[in-house]
């Protein structure tokens, strides 16, 4: 890779999980609109024809008009050839397939135990988990042993037992996960700002917020907008439509993932700080959203069945097809994503602060250091150095540990294959913690078979 007036034209990305119908097109329009950065992206994945339709797709991307800069695309069927020499490594893999993840999000709901997404928490997240760290401990030895100095950007879930496991096998991997889910909750202040102080052309990019906690579980207890506290005003905002909740920019999304961030709302009532997840994901950390099958809907969401994610997938392969044959135009346009910007900005041609997963190294006091957590981080050249976020109060950290305990058990028992490790950390779990001790163990032992494929247990 080398820069010359501000620019660099050789820039070389490995996409694992190249493949994927959605996060990978997001990457390829954002890369299309930047200026500064050119290159060559290699799709690595299991599913090899769907890497070869991301190539004709990338490729058609870099032919259009309004493309100001060129990438080449290409499916690369050998994970070493696809990282050798490569600056940057994107990890978005599907752990598992959609049985494994009905058995995931449906299985529990035989014992009252309904979860709203089920790839970060409860029994769900757990079992994800458990297929995610084995392939995780792969990656990560084959970037140790072809791009040692990469840095690598996670997307998949969950989120921060993903990154344990490659900082277990690889300590010294340059890597971060990144999440969305803060963005509503700045465009939810960047809302209350217009509302309650009547400040018009506010985007979420306009609010600075200090984010803590775990994926998924991540709060902000400060926001600001040009010197003015936002929090009063995200309080008042709150009150304003504490009735029936309000949707932020979510006119183009499919029925099952609006919410009316009355979670959010709730959260903050109780605890004085802004839960800054999506309520999909919140409504899993604690079990008082999710008590029976209908409780979601007082809260303003909805669960999202495993069979509309299949009926998903269909309609975007179909989808794929049509874009890589020219029969559907490509429009480009910014994701939203950060990933673009994060890779400029390691390259030293920009700076940038944006939230992301990384050890703790002491930038949230209230965890343990070896803890994947989510804050602030400044990105200059070469280099992603975590914001001292502090701790969440106490009630909120109280919560949290439990929920990181789990996490850290749940590790240690995919690394070691102790399946009764897996078992104890999967009582431990809020949503399944009301669970008898005979019905929590049927219900693992049913997980465990009908995942039983990927798993680490013999």
């Amino acid at each position: 890779m080398t820069i010359s007036n501000g620019k660099t034209k050789d820039v070389k990305i490995c996409y694992i999980g190249g493949g994927s119908r959605g996060w990978a097109w997001s990457l390829m329009s954002d890369l299309a609109l930047q200026e500064t950065i050119s290159g060559t992206v290699s799709l690595y994945d299991i599913d090899k024809e769907a890497a070869e339709t991301n190539a004709v797709i990338g490729n058609r991307i870099s032919e259009k008009r309004d493309a100001k800069s060129i990438w080449e695309y290409e499916a690369v069927h050998d994970l070493g050839a696809a990282l050798t020499g490569t600056d940057f490594v994107i990890i978005s893999i599907l752990p598992g397939g959609f049985e494994e993840m009905a058995s995931d999000v449906h299985a529990p709901e035989k014992y009252g135990i309904y979860q709203s997404v089920g790839d970060t928490t409860g029994p769900g997240g757990l079992f994800r988990a458990l297929r995610a760290i084995p392939m995780y401990i792969d990656i990560a030895a084959a970037i140790r042993e072809y791009s040692p100095k990469a840095w690598v950007i996670n997307y998949t879930n969950p989120m921060a037992l993903c990154m344990a496991a490659l900082h277990e096998v690889f300590p010294e991997i340059k890597a971060f996960g990144c999440c969305h889910e803060v963005f509503g909750t700045q465009k939810l202040l960047a809302r209350a700002a217009l509302e309650i102080l009547g400040l018009k052309g506010v985007g979420r990019e306009n609010i600075n917020t200090n984010v803590l906690g775990l994926n998924h579980f991540t709060w902000v207890d400060k926001a600001s907008l040009n010197g003015i506290d936002l929090m009063p005003v995200y309080a008042r905002f709150i009150e304003k439509h504490a009735e029936g909740g309000i949707e932020i920019d979510e006119g183009n999304l499919n029925s099952f993932f609006k919410c009316r961030n009355l979670v959010k709302f709730d959260l903050f009532k109780r605890f004085g700080i802004a839960a800054a997840a999506g309520d999909r994901h919140l409504a899993e950390f604690v079990p008082w959203y999710l008590e029976e099958k209908d409780t979601c809907g007082k809260w303003g969401f909805t669960l999202t069945p495993v069979s509309w994610r299949i009926e998903n997938r269909d309609e975007l392969i179909q989808k794929g097809r049509r874009y890589a044959s020219g029969g559907l135009p490509i429009e480009l346009k910014p994701s939203g994503e950060e990933g673009a910007r994060q890779m400029i900005a390691l390259m030293g041609l920009g700076n940038l602060t944006s939230n992301v997963n990384m050890l703790n190294r002491g930038q949230m006091p209230g965890l343990r250091r070896d803890a994947v957590v989510e804050t602030n981080a400044v990105f200059g050249k070469d280099d992603v150095r975590p914001v001292m976020a502090g701790k969440l109060p106490p009630a909120v950290n109280l919560l949290t540990l439990r929920h990181a305990e789990v996490q850290r058990a749940t590790l240690k028992a995919a690394l070691e294959k102790d399946k009764e490790l897996a078992f104890w950390a999967f009582t431990q779990d809020p949503l399944t913690a009301k669970l008898s001790l005979s019905d929590a163990r049927a219900l693992f032992e049913e997980m465990l078979e009908n995942t039983k494929t990927y798993l680490p247990f013999s």
